[in-house]
């Protein structure tokens, strides 16, 4: 176990039989489902995170690598340590209303991420997509975002099956600078 990183097993008092389980806190992901950072519409001054991250510093808006019409992102919510997002700059919902370059600038930031994950962290596969709309499960639907999601052989564990919780090894700023870092020149 990582230093720092176990908790040894507590009785529990008022939760019924005292158990030896550990605990694995995870407090950031009640923002996620508490909804927080999600937009009150769907015009981009209606607080969307993807119209707002662009005017940040590259650390403070996890932003890995800027295009001229779209921008690599780590997800702030992420499945697997190293999930990225190809985000438009333009508010656009639906991938049909994107111009051809900045379509071409999503796939082309797509291959590089997948460069980049793979030197940084020796990723074995990806899954990669959209999902349009509310109904198809977009967290943020008002502003269209490909997810990059790195994957490695026995990744899937008891976590996030039996404990709801998903364990990331290193911290976003961290991944950001990592990724970043290995972003190919091009």
């Amino acid at each position: 176990m990582l230093i720092g990183m176990t908790s040894e097993p507590e009785l529990q008092q008022g939760v019924g039989e005292p158990d030896g389980f550990r605990r694995l806190w995870t407090p950031h992901r009640m923002a996620y489902i508490q909804g927080e950072n999600k937009p009150t519409g769907p015009a981009p001054d209606d607080g969307c995170p993807f119209c707002s991250i662009p005017s940040l510093s590259d650390e403070d808006g996890l932003i890995i690598k800027r295009g001229v019409h779209a921008f690599a992102v780590l997800n702030l919510y992420p499945y697997n340590g190293g999930h990225l997002m190809l985000v438009p700059y333009r508010h656009v919902a639906d991938y049909t209303e994107l111009t051809d370059e900045e379509t071409v600038e999503v796939a082309l930031l797509t291959k590089q991420a997948m460069t980049a994950l793979r030197a940084a962290s020796g990723a074995h596969g990806f899954n990669i997509g959209m999902n349009q709309g509310a109904a198809a499960g977009a967290g943020i639907a008002a502003h269209l975002h490909q997810h990059v999601v790195p994957r490695w052989g026995g990744d899937t564990n008891f976590m996030p099956v039996v404990g709801h919780t998903k364990v990331l090894p290193q911290l976003l700023a961290d991944t950001r600078k990592m990724l970043a870092e290995a972003w190919p020149q091009q």
